[in-house]
Order: C-alpha cells, then sequence, then structure tokens
C-alpha cells in the first residue's frame, strides 16, 4: 500500500500516474472500488469518501480496515485537511479529526508515504 497526501491541487494524481507507471483506468474517485481484478487501483480524493461516509451514518474506519486486508496493493491520494483554521461546526471538526487519524493509521501500515507540493513528491516514509 501507498499513501499520497498534499494540499489541493498539487498534482498528487500525476504524480502517483507518472511514478507508478499506471493510467487512469486505474482510478477511482471518492469510492472503495468493488474489485481490483488483481491490478493496483488508485483511491482519488479520498478524502471526500471518508467525509460522504460521515455524512451517511457510515464508519470509514471500518470500510478501509477491511478493503485494505483484501487489497492491500493500492494507492491511496487524499488532500491534508488538519492545516489551518479549527471549523466553527462540529461535523467539520469531527470530519477532520477522523480523516486525520485515518490517514495516520493508513500512513503507519504504509510500505511508502509521499507529500506532493507543486507536482514534485518528497518520500516521508
Amino acid at each position: 500500500m501507498k499513501l499520497i497526501i498534499g494540499g489541493y491541487a498539487q498534482g498528487k494524481l500525476n504524480y502517483a500516474l507518472q511514478n507508478y507507471h499506471l493510467t487512469e483506468g486505474a482510478v477511482t474517485d471518492a469510492a472503495l472500488p468493488e474489485e481490483n481484478n488483481g491490478q493496483t487501483v488508485i483511491i482519488y480524493h479520498f478524502h471526500r469518501w471518508v467525509r460522504a461516509c460521515i455524512e451517511q451514518g457510515k464508519q470509514p474506519e471500518e470500510l478501509i480496515r477491511d478493503y485494505l486486508s483484501r487489497n492491500p496493493d493500492c494507492i491511496i491520494i487524499s488532500d491534508e485537511v488538519g492545516n489551518g483554521i479549527v471549523p466553527l461546526e462540529s461535523f467539520e471538526r469531527e470530519y477532520r479529526e477522523r480523516l486525520g487519524r485515518l490517514l495516520t493509521e493508513i500512513a503507519g501500515q504504509s510500505e511508502e508515504v509521499v507529500r506532493v507540493i507543486c507536482g514534485i513528491g518528497q518520500r516521508i516514509k
């Protein structure tokens, strides 16, 4: 498993496609793919998927743990959302905290973690 993080519009997807020699056919946007057929998949906009799960009353932590246990070779791409001003709305604070804790867990299990800034990846693990 690989995790790619960075700010909004920093070139994370292009970095993944180029550096892991994948095509856009490997990308799922803000969703977990049904089947990966033994191929590497990119879960793009992971932060949006987490938000949608929370809004729907689902437990993204349990869902992603289950998915990763069956598909350990995926690449997860997420925006960093924990920087800046703490939101006033309780939902926004909960979302931000849950995403941060989940990304921390995923980073701990990943073989590689890359932070992308201006299209340039910096391997941090």
